[in-house]
């Protein structure tokens, strides 16, 4: 139903994460029951969990130990890891640098030529330890670095930007990527993103999108929201997203999994957005706090280094524990931080669905009241006073 704004505007109401919870149905299940498992192109996965393709979280190392716990990893190939040989003293001067000179400093850096031989080297490096080789290019560095990542066999391409659509209007003097004929073109499965809307993943799918991710401007090292003033409530946006997928799956047998991307911390998010109708989660924060991760206690937006128009700050996240402590445990904190695939397995559990497709189907309800409450405890918590 719209809501009226006033007399020449209307709204419709949409939800966060925190404004939902997951109702307990009438069975419940023994965790190690509940299976996990989830597709894409034709890579299984235990964990559905995708590591963000920021320079703070993913690098060769990381890469390969998420694939190692059943989880992946995704490297941005227009980052500092394809601009630089020796990619740690540049990672070393982002986190020590102070909060007025971050921009300026990633203006820099980031103005260093991306170097084709890097990104061959970077996905050689990957496989060769046994890692899935997932890679991220916006769409223009997808026109122009399709055929090197062509050539080094990667084995899933993200294409992402802020927002992707099929129908980008551009000057007469520049080719905005044809989606359609680049997922055709590619030697691997593509996944294209992001979006917030039901008609543009639908539009997506059709252009041949391995998988949709579904997100635009929630995540904390994210300024979107704040510069530009787009997005869509995660709940909301996942479940509008997960309903073409649905009817498109009607229409074609073809099964496009929707990945939620973005505002998404512990492994109640994960739960949440699983239920809303996502296949997977893909995260930044939580991963970068991880012993292994390249950001050194530091995360940071992708469009940071704009020359034009900087967005996404830098976040200090700390360490927390180990890359296998955060994913699979033992858990060493009790904020639901750690031990992700452990509180996926149990939430399944005590909701009584046995794989994450009766995830997607568990009932939803609206509760802004535990988001309240939720402030109310931690505050009791700071000041000492317990439950």
């Amino acid at each position: 139903m719209d809501i009226s704004i006033g007399r020449s505007k209307t709204a419709r109401r949409a939800y966060g994460i925190d404004e939902i919870a997951l109702v307990p149905g009438v069975r419940t299940l023994d965790p190690s029951l509940a299976d996990t498992t989830w597709e894409i192109g034709s890579i299984k996965r235990e964990i559905p969990i995708i590591a963000s393709a920021m320079d703070g979280v993913v690098d060769v190392r990381m890469a390969v130990l998420l694939s190692e716990l059943g989880s992946m990893g995704v490297l941005n190939l227009e980052g500092i890891q394809t601009r630089y040989e020796d990619p740690e003293p540049v990672l070393n001067r982002i986190a020590s640098v102070g909060k007025d000179e971050f921009v300026g400093l990633m203006q820099e850096l980031y103005s260093e030529p991306i170097k084709p031989e890097l990104i061959k080297q970077r996905i050689k490096d990957i496989k060769a330890q046994g890692g899935i080789a997932a890679v991220s290019l916006t769409p223009l560095g997808a026109s122009k670095y399709g055929e090197v990542v062509a050539e080094a066999a990667a084995d899933l391409l993200f294409v992402q930007a802020t927002v992707v659509s099929t129908a980008h209007l551009s000057p007469e003097s520049v080719n905005p990527l044809d989606l359609a004929s680049f997922c055709q073109e590619m030697p691997m499965p593509v996944i294209l993103g992001n979006c917030v809307t039901y008609e543009v993943a639908l539009n997506l799918m059709k252009a041949g999108a391995a998988g949709v991710l579904v997100g635009i401007g929630p995540g904390a090292a994210c300024t979107s929201r704040g510069v530009l003033g787009v997005g869509v409530p995660q709940a909301t946006a996942t479940a509008d997203c997960a309903a073409a997928r649905e009817d498109y799956y009607t229409q074609t047998g073809r099964y496009v999994p929707v990945i939620a991307d973005g505002g998404i911390i512990t492994g109640g998010d994960i739960c949440k957005c699983l239920a809303c109708g996502a296949d997977a989660v893909m995260i930044g924060s939580p991963i970068a706090r991880a012993a292994e991760s390249p950001g050194s206690d530091y995360h940071w937006g992708m469009a940071t280094p704009s020359p034009v128009l900087p967005r996404g700050t830098r976040i200090k996240v700390g360490t927390t524990g180990t890359i296998k402590e955060i994913l699979v445990g033992p858990a060493k904190l009790d904020d639901g931080t750690h031990n992700l695939l452990g509180a996926i397995k149990t939430s399944m559990g005590t909701l009584g669905a046995k794989n994450l497709k009766e995830m997607q189907q568990v009932e939803v309800v609206i509760a802004p009241s535990l988001l309240t409450e939720g402030k109310v405890y931690q505050k009791a918590q700071q000041l000492g006073m317990g439950k």
